[in-house]
């Protein structure tokens, strides 16, 4: 019992302890507030503004996408936006390109070309603009895509390129002609894809350029030889390629045959394919200024020759039977080939040969290997800035031509047959001189002496009319002068012995029988009515 009383006296003891210790700190409690309430400094209400950024644009550049996440509207809604045309472009090439550099980019080909192409050509051009890490930071670069390429439009952006310098120092870097080349072989595959139908509008806009980039870019010739397009023999309306050409090529065949001139109707007409035709081989033509000069930059397409069928070198029968019948015919003409290099031409030939490519017409022109064709000729008469008596012009122009013989055609029957009969023959002087002018004009030349040619010509025009070469042009009658003078000083003289009256009654009878005679004429103004009173 006495155990059980002390034990609820200790729990009375522990509960006032208790509540004792609860009052104490709420007492503390309530202190520390008041306190702290009396410690803080008095404030004021200050009203602040902050700034939130809000991302308005969320799309990525297009060209940091994936190809197969756009669609083409999307491609031509941008080459719109940042190319300024109206059209579709006609073509596109988006592509990542690794190695040496790393950039994307996207390319454009447009439908047209610009108009002042050419009369500005190799000039700055806006079409490329550069990003690095999605920062523009120009389109003013000058070899970023070369002159004969200056039409492609788009975007490159690298990660690579250095941000904190200065354009001028950017356009020197080494990683710029690392992109140039890409950009180059890329475009190139772009055009190498387009299909025939829009590759034939392609061609019509942008031919120039591709050929110029054929005498332009050596490094990339070869794969610029495979877009070009040529008119001939073998279509009267579609183009050809070099592939397409080799691909008809007869087996002994081993050179491209193609004539140069400033119309297919010329060239088609021209003396020099007339074998060729005959005998089925394709030819062909080169109808554009710049067409010659691309050819000649080409020195061959995949082991194949070219072959101006207007210069020396054109080999067409090859079989040893050919030749040796070849052989006799030049025995055979060797007298008037001699003659006319000799003698009747002297001055203007080279030589005179027989030919192999000639079928109707008689004789033609065939310049050197390395000589100007008519074509040629003409285009560099033709040029604008020319220097006046260039010496190198001059060399290549004053240089003397092949005359070619047709040994069927009747003309050279009978020239052979008159200088076998008598070498001094006027008539077959004239001939061959004729004869040599003719082929002059047909193989595409000028000629000198034009008074001279049409002098001859009048010559034998006489000859085949039985007209007298001595006979003279009618003279012109002698002018018969007028009577006008001589009747107007008699009426003056008759007018002055009369009186004034007399005269007033004279003028107004002539007056009134003028206008009885001419009814039909309209009234005179004041001025030539007074003017005809004082005559």
């Amino acid at each position: 019992m006495k155990t059980k009383l002390k034990m609820k006296q200790t729990k009375r003891k522990r509960r006032k302890m208790n509540q004792r210790m609860k009052k104490k700190d709420d007492d503390d409690e309530a202190k520390v507030e008041e306190e702290k309430e009396e410690d803080k400094p008095k404030t004021k209400k200050v009203e602040k503004t902050t700034w939130d950024w809000e991302l308005v644009n969320s799309n990525k550049p297009i060209w940091t996408r994936k190809q197969s996440e756009i669609e083409d509207k999307e491609y031509s809604e941008f080459y719109k936006s940042f190319s300024k045309d109206s059209e579709d472009p006609l073509a596109k090439a988006h592509f990542v390109a690794e190695g040496e550099v790393t950039f994307r980019s996207i390319l454009f080909v447009p439908k047209a070309n610009p108009p002042e192409v050419f009369s500005n050509y190799g000039s700055k051009r806006d079409y490329i603009k550069m990003y690095v890490r999605r920062v523009f930071i120009t389109d003013n670069f000058e070899d970023m895509m070369p002159k004969y390429l200056s039409f492609v439009r788009g975007v490159v952006d690298s990660d690579d390129l250095p941000l904190n310098v200065s354009r001028e120092t950017l356009q020197q870097h080494k990683l710029l002609k690392v992109i140039k080349k890409k950009l180059v072989r890329k475009t190139l595959d772009m055009l190498k894809k387009i299909g025939k139908e829009d590759y034939e509008k392609f061609w019509k806009e942008f031919s120039t350029n591709i050929k110029l980039g054929v005498m332009e870019d050596h490094t990339n010739r070869t794969r610029l030889a495979k877009l070009l397009r040529f008119n001939s023999s073998n279509s009267d309306k579609e183009t050809t390629s070099l592939a397409d050409y080799l691909e008809r090529m007869k087996e002994k065949q081993d050179a491209i045959y193609f004539m140069a001139g400033s119309s297919r109707a010329e060239v088609e007409k021209s003396p020099f394919v007339e074998r060729l035709l005959k005998k089925g081989y394709e030819v062909l033509y080169l109808i554009e200024p710049v067409d010659e000069y691309c050819i000649q930059s080409l020195p061959e397409f995949e082991g194949k020759k070219f072959q101006n069928v207007a210069k020396e070198g054109l080999n067409i029968d090859g079989s040893e039977k050919t030749k040796e019948q070849f052989s006799e015919l030049r025995k055979q003409y060797e007298p008037i080939t001699t003659w006319l290099s000799e003698n009747a031409l002297k001055d203007k030939i080279e030589k005179a040969v027989v030919s192999e490519r000639l079928t109707t017409s008689p004789c033609a022109l065939v310049a050197s290997s390395y000589g100007w064709s008519g074509n040629m000729e003409r285009i560099m008469r033709a040029q604008a800035y020319a220097k006046a008596k260039d010496p190198s012009q001059e060399f290549y122009s004053e240089q003397k031509k092949t005359l070619e013989i047709n040994t069927r055609h009747p003309l050279i029957k009978e020239l052979r047959r008159r200088v076998e009969a008598d070498q001094g023959d006027q008539t077959a002087k004239d001939l061959a001189v004729v004869m040599y002018e003719t082929a002059t004009l047909r193989s595409g030349y000028n000629l000198k002496d034009t008074s001279g040619f049409a002098g001859r010509i009048e010559r034998m025009l006489r000859l085949s009319m039985d007209i007298s070469l001595d006979e003279k042009i009618e003279e012109e009658p002698e002018e018969v002068e007028d009577d006008d003078d001589d009747s107007k000083e008699e009426v003056n003289a008759d007018s002055d012995d009369g009186d004034d009256g007399d005269k007033k009654t004279e003028e107004k009878t002539a007056e009134e029988t003028d206008d009885k005679e001419k009814p039909s004429e309209a009234k005179d103004t004041p001025i030539e009515e007074k003017n005809r009173r004082q005559i």
